[in-house]
Order: C-alpha cells, then structure tokens, then sequence
C-alpha cells in the first residue's frame, strides 16, 4: 500500500504534468491574432500599394528587413540581389524554413480598392509597365510577418532555428533558384523543413488546403518564331505569310492534348502571346508566339514539348516556309511535390488545432510556383494553400458556373482579414508542430 506521503506526491506530479500540457503553446489564439491584426493590416495595404516587379523589390526588402530586425532576427540582405533571410536562433532543435515572395506583376489594377496600386516599373524589356500584386504576394508577406513576430514573442514556448526568407522573382520563376545559387543552404544553416503558405481562389476565405505528393505543375515557357517571307498585303501570292502558318500551328497545338495525350495524365498547352506585323497591308516576315506548357511527369512533358517542335515544323514545311521555326525555351518551373509524410504530419496538426472543417484536402493544380526547387535541393517541403474568397461569393460562383477572379487577374482582391489571420494561424501551428520536438 502506498504511504500518504506517495500519495500526494503522485498527486501533485500529475497536476503539475496537466498544467504543462495545457500551458503549451501549439497554436496562435484569437485574441493573440487580433491584437496585431491592425499592424499587419495596415502593412499589407502598404504593399498592395507599392509593388515591384521581378528582382526590383528593393523597397519591399527594405521594409521586411527593417521589420524583422526590429523583433530581434539576424537579418541578412541582398541574396540572390533583393532576397531577405531573418534568422532566429532559440536553442537545440530542428531548423525550419518559411518562405514568402515579395514581388508582383506587370498587371494593371482594377479592383477598385481604396488603395489600389498606381505603381509603374520597367519589365525585363525596359519597357514601363503597370504593377500589382495580383497573386497575393502581399498577403503572404503580411501574414509571414505577423508569424515572425508571434514566434519571436513566444520564445520561451518552443526550440530550434527560425529561417524566414523573403523571396524575389518567384513571378518570373527565378527567384528559389538563385537564393539557392547565391548559398541559401551554405551561408546559412540548411532547413530541415522548408514551408510556405498560398492564396487561393478555391476555397473560402481562411480555410487551409493541402495536397501530398506532386500538387503544382512542370511549366515551361517557350518562344516560337515563325519565318515566313513579307511583301504586300495585295499580293499574297509573292509572299509566304508567317500569319498564316502561326494561325495552323495554334489551332494544331490544341490537338496534342486532346488527341495524343493520355486524359489521366494531365498537360496544358496555351499560346498567350502572339506579335507579328506592323498594318493592315503588309505582310510580315515573321511573327513570335509565347506558349506556357503544363504537365506534371517527366515523360509527359518530354513527349509534349516534342510534338509541340514537330507540329511547327510540319506547319512550316507545308506552307513552303524559307526556315523552321525556332523554339527556345525562356524558363522552366520544375513540379511542386509537397512531401507526403510532412504534409500529411502537418495536416494533422492544423486539424487538431484549426478544426476538422477549416483543413481540407484539395486536388493538385496545373499552375507553377518555383517553391519547387528547395524540394529538388534536398528539403523536405510543403506548399499549403489558404483560402482567399468571401464564402457566400464562393457558393454563389459554384451555384452559377460563373468563377470569381482569380490570381493573376487584375480584379484579384482577398477577403483580407481572414484570409490574413487564417494564414498566420496556420504557419505558426505548423512551426510549433515541428518545433516541438525540440522544446
């Protein structure tokens, strides 16, 4: 029989252990969320205002930096040229990688916001162009902050290393790359863990999604030129026209999908961009294309990109052209594969935190994000996305058949704040959960 003394001394162990557990910090509180909920509102309307283009986001830089610094991270500017790193140090542990992007679109507002962007930048070109962040870019920046200052303030809750990195040129698909070029994971301590957070126009505002395995798409972008010879519009007869040909070759490239692929395996084949010409009554000499191709395995693309070179030549050969048309490829945007056993151990851990109806499994996507490439470099990642649209815009949208905007659309407007609190709750849950073994 146990003495009186053992009693209590068992008693109070157990109380003690009970206090523990529910003194652990696994996920942000309302409470906690809306008391600095008006700073990072006010910031995110500051970068919606003042977006920059593709490795131009210097001022963007400088105000996570300065951010960042100021709650006590070691900051580190001008990797990859703009690229931040904020490194928090908070004892032994794993160390675990949050990503957010930071620049914006050549893209002209129209959302009709109050704060809508008026920014102008010069693209690639040198050209002057209208700017926006019309992928959310700035909601990931603001949410990334407000998760960097709630872990910075409770410190004593977990242990390991805190890699935040303020990505440039993920638009452009460059960005990942480079960091990792410039010594992301030499300079600095390689993650264990590399994460981010996504806006998305599939679910309602605030409600986490999340995919395993492959979840975004290989995507290539090519540049076709077409030769044919110029001459007047009056006399076609004397010329071979390049107009012509593209148009046979557009129409054409829709059939490498529907007729050769196999439907299980998904691929994407659009022309977005196509210039020739100058007027009406002359016929160029060439014209240039710009395609963006999406597919997910390596065979399939290899097969795609092949019989996209084939079709153009073919065309070209039938209508007597003076050359083949030549087809570079501008950039390549390798799969996201979002790590099964992280993810699913993450997707866990929100439901428990978040609620089983705020975390939902969502299909993969045909869109790219160069996230990518810290996954190919030997991190296990994963990319969740959260969700961006008014819940009962959402429904009606469904109801109608008619979609809501979406990114890249120069009408793409959050449901901010809780598209803001729900991506902060979820980051922060997801770093204390891989944390944790080391607090």
């Amino acid at each position: 029989m146990k003495s009186a003394a053992g009693i209590v001394l068992a008693i109070a162990v157990v109380a003690i252990t009970a206090a523990q557990s529910q003194s652990v910090w696994s996920t942000p509180s309302a409470a906690e969320i809306a008391a600095i909920y008006p700073d990072i509102d006010a910031f995110y309307i500051d970068l919606h205002r003042n977006p920059e283009l593709a490795f131009h986001e210097t001022e963007t830089a400088k105000k996570l930096s300065a951010r960042l610094q100021a709650m006590g991270y070691a900051v580190t500017n001008g990797v990859a040229g703009t690229g931040v790193v904020g490194i928090l140090q908070n004892g032994p542990g794993p160390t675990v990688m949050l990503r957010t992007e930071i620049d914006a679109l050549p893209v002209e507002e129209k959302t009709g916001l109050a704060f809508a962007s008026q920014a102008r930048g010069k693209n690639a070109a040198g050209e002057l162009v209208p700017v926006m962040h019309a992928c959310g870019h700035d909601i990931h920046m603001a949410a990334w902050i407000g998760t960097a200052r709630l872990m910075s303030e409770h410190r004593k809750d977990w242990r390991g290393t805190l890699m935040l990195v303020g990505q440039p040129a993920e638009e452009v698909g460059s960005g990942a790359k480079a960091m990792i070029e410039d010594g992301l994971f030499t300079r600095f301590r390689k993650p264990d863990f590399a994460l981010s957070v996504h806006d998305d126009d599939t679910l309602p505002a605030g409600q986490i999604g999340f995919h395993a395995g492959y979840f975004r798409a290989n995507a290539d972008t090519l540049s076709m030129t077409i030769f044919g010879r110029g001459g007047h519009a009056a006399a076609p007869h004397n010329t071979i026209d390049p107009v012509v040909i593209a148009a046979n070759i557009i129409l054409r490239l829709q059939t490498i999908v529907s007729r050769e692929n196999n439907p299980i395996d998904p691929a994407v084949i659009t022309v977005g961009s196509i210039h020739g010409g100058t007027q009406g009554n002359v016929i160029p000499s060439e014209v240039k294309l710009e395609l963006s191709v999406r597919t997910y395995t390596a065979q399939v693309r290899a097969r795609v990109l092949a019989s996209i070179e084939r079709v153009a030549k073919a065309e070209a050969m039938a209508a007597n052209a003076p050359k083949p048309p030549l087809i570079e490829t501008l950039q390549f945007n390798p799969a996201v594969y979002n790590n099964p056993e992280l993810t699913l151990r993450l997707s866990a851990a929100l439901r428990k935190n978040l609620g089983e109806e705020n975390v939902v499994e969502m299909p993969a996507k045909m869109t790219s994000e160069d996230f990518a490439h810290y996954s190919l470099a030997g991190v296990p990642s994963a990319l969740l996305h959260v969700g961006a649209i008014d819940p009962v815009k959402l429904k009606t949208a469904r109801e109608t058949n008619v979609p809501v905007p979406a990114p890249h659309s120069a009408t793409w407007a959050p449901e901010r704040e809780p598209t803001l609190k729900g991506a902060i709750r979820a980051e922060v849950t997801e770093l204390l959960e891989l944390f944790r073994s080391g607090a």
